[in-house]
């Protein structure tokens, strides 16, 4: 059985001996000078050594004290480092993700079941809007952003380009080029104009088909908004083949004709100011995994 001192009187003379004070020891300790003094006295009656040489504005250790002061001051220092290392076992760690609207509804959540089993100590809070945010700041640790960069002050990867093509409900049945004039186009607004993105317009011109605007169009401000119109059978939409593509293969949706027109590209971004801990290195790498493997299936699909 150990023989010890209370860790109180410990605790006050390694903080005493540490400032050269008793007032800043009682400071870090949150007590008074006089206790500071009091449990030292009992130490020094416990060892039966005098630890401090007692000044008028100061003290300093005596021999016995130098002794004693190196022990206690590294205990507590490994004791303090135990502590916290157990508190980064099992801290959690976080990991915001910021995309779009559409892919996030469409592409991202439904893949999460995948990431989780693989990093179950990660939480990933996962922030969706059109409008890029600050990755300077707190509001995202990654984004997916759409489109063509560049990003300055960011570290950008261009995975892949996506592709766009009209796409239908399978309950219009068998759809030609001669049933655009007949069925509502369904569109939708994008959040930033640009002359190559992938519209009804530019289509209409990579068929060589007459582009007039057209009564009944449907328009949606949000591309997820548009999806859900094209699966309820309320006309034809020109829709990411990406983001539609499990509904294809479910034989929800149908691309009844071609051709397919490109679109913009997904890209991986990060802070260049930042250097991402190793919980935001396992979510970027999982993020390429899926997003390259994603690009192979858009090139399989684009043949």
């Amino acid at each position: 059985m150990r023989r010890l001192p209370s860790l109180s009187a410990l605790r006050a003379f390694e903080a005493a001996a540490r400032h050269g004070s008793f007032k800043q020891a009682a400071n870090e300790l949150a007590v008074t000078p006089t206790a500071i003094s009091h449990q030292i006295r009992l130490l020094e009656e416990y060892t039966g050594l005098c630890l401090f040489d007692r000044q008028v504005r100061k003290v300093a250790l005596t021999d016995a004290g130098v002794v004693l002061y190196p022990v206690l001051r590294d205990g507590f220092n490994a004791v303090e480092k135990a502590l916290q290392s157990l508190e980064k076992t099992h801290e959690r760690r976080s990991v915001i993700i910021s995309t779009t609207n559409a892919f996030m509804a469409r592409w991202l959540a439904p893949r999460l079941t995948g990431f989780q089993k693989l990093y179950p100590e990660i939480d990933l809070e996962l922030h969706a809007s059109d409008q890029a945010v600050d990755l300077g700041t707190d509001v995202a640790d990654i984004a997916i952003r759409y489109g063509r960069g560049p990003y300055p002050g960011m570290v950008a990867e261009p995975l892949f380009t996506d592709r766009f093509a009209p796409v239908c409900s399978t309950q219009l049945g068998s759809i030609g080029h001669a049933d655009l004039g007949q069925l509502p186009l369904i569109d939708f607004k994008w959040t930033h104009d640009h002359p190559l993105n992938p519209t009804w317009k530019n289509w209409f011109a990579a068929v060589a088909l007459p582009w007039k605007a057209r009564r009944g169009r449907l328009v949606f401000s949000d591309e997820g908004h548009a999806i859900q119109a094209a699966l309820a059978g309320q006309g034809i939409a020109l829709l990411s083949l990406e983001l539609v593509a499990e509904d294809i293969a479910a034989g929800r949706l149908t691309q009844p004709f071609g051709p397919s027109i490109p679109g913009h590209t997904y890209h991986l971004v990060r802070s260049a100011g930042h250097i991402p801990g190793p919980h935001i290195e396992s979510a970027l790498a999982w993020l390429r995994s899926q997003l390259l493997h994603e690009g192979d299936q858009s090139g399989a699909r684009a043949k």
